[in-house]
């Protein structure tokens, strides 16, 4: 595992494709359940979605699977990209299950799965997947922050922003 995390092939696999996709999109959203849903807001409130926005000043929410037919669903189409978190933990099958329902939709699916469960969360092949390896449950959300890192990264530098001088925003935060 050491090695592969040290040349990147853990995320970068899928990682590149997905970015040409998503680059000139309005906004994306992170879906995830359980402890893939703390993945999609690494451990702190929307952090993950926060970087997105902050840095490639790009529209970006994490959201609770659940709470996909609750409105999200209604913005479901083929322009908005979705990254869905379904590597195999307890919430595995309702994550498969949200897939199926956005593809119904015609979502624009980049799901991340476990190394060799591609065939299984993607309906025929219709997604993009970015694989990573499996761990005990309680690493697999270390190991799926790293691609949504690498995300927030290159896809800032992609769209030719600065990522170490996020615009209007301040390096401390100061109290009156």
């Amino acid at each position: 595992m050491r090695g592969r995390l040290r040349d990147g092939s853990v995320v970068l696999g899928g990682l590149k494709d997905n970015l040409k996709t998503i680059r000139h999109s309005r906004g994306i959203i992170f879906v995830g359940c359980g402890t893939s849903y703390n993945a999609a807001l690494a451990a702190r409130p929307f952090s993950r979605a926060l970087r997105v926005k902050e840095v490639a000043l790009m529209h970006s929410e994490g959201m609770l699977a659940g709470e996909m037919k609750h409105g999200p669903l209604a913005l479901v189409d083929e322009t908005l990209p979705i990254i869905v978190i379904a590597t195999r933990d307890a919430c595995f099958s309702q994550q498969q299950s949200v897939i199926q329902q956005l593809y119904a939709r015609n979502g624009r699916l980049i799901v991340m799965c476990s190394e060799g469960d591609a065939a299984s969360v993607c309906p025929g092949g219709s997604c993009r997947t970015i694989e990573v390896p499996r761990v005990a449950d309680c690493l697999q959300p270390v190991i799926n922050i790293i691609p949504l890192q690498l995300l927030a990264y290159h896809l800032t530098v992609l769209r030719g922003f600065d990522v170490d001088q996020p615009r209007n925003l301040a390096k401390s935060v100061t109290t009156q």
